[in-house]
């Protein structure tokens, strides 16, 4: 054999190989190489969106937890004026009855002081008539009329 024509034959096996691999092997493979690339490129961008959404949430939700609180302050402060406006109206509530309480009280202690005048004036003026039919009845003396009038003083 000579070393030429297997040299030939080796390069012309070569070649061969060399477009046969180029034309059906290697697209394919460049293809699916390719796809890959995509695909890790496409996670990569997913990741880094789903981290920049993550921070954009976490964000959002602490702006969410201020305004709780926020409003959560609000609705408590409202709550202790109105606790405070109820503990008013129940105090002025209380001092009116307790006033008018005080002032039937009154009124009804005047009533019964007006009552017991009454009686006493009417005792009074039943005394002083039986007083006055008593004295004159009897002679008029003035050791009697003394002794009569101070029998009275003493009955009222």
């Amino acid at each position: 054999m000579n070393l030429n024509a297997t040299l030939v034959a080796q390069l012309v096996v070569f070649f061969v190989l060399a477009w046969f691999t180029m034309k059906f092997v290697w697209p394919p493979i460049m293809k699916a190489l390719d796809e890959r690339a995509l695909k890790i490129a496409d996670g990569l961008a997913a990741a880094d969106k789903a981290k920049s959404d993550m921070i954009m949430a976490e964000r959002r939700a602490a702006e969410e937890m201020g305004k709780a609180k926020d409003v959560a302050s609000e609705v408590r402060s409202g709550a202790e004026k109105q606790a405070n406006l109820l503990i008013e109206q129940a105090r002025s509530e209380a001092t009116r009855i307790v006033t008018a309480a005080r002032t039937a009280a009154e009124k009804e202690a005047q009533s019964v002081m007006q009552s017991a005048r009454d009686a006493l004036r009417d005792d009074v003026a039943a005394l002083a008539i039986k007083g006055a039919t008593q004295i004159l009845r009897r002679e008029v003396d003035a050791k009697t009329h003394a002794e009569i009038l101070k029998n009275l003083k003493n009955e009222l």
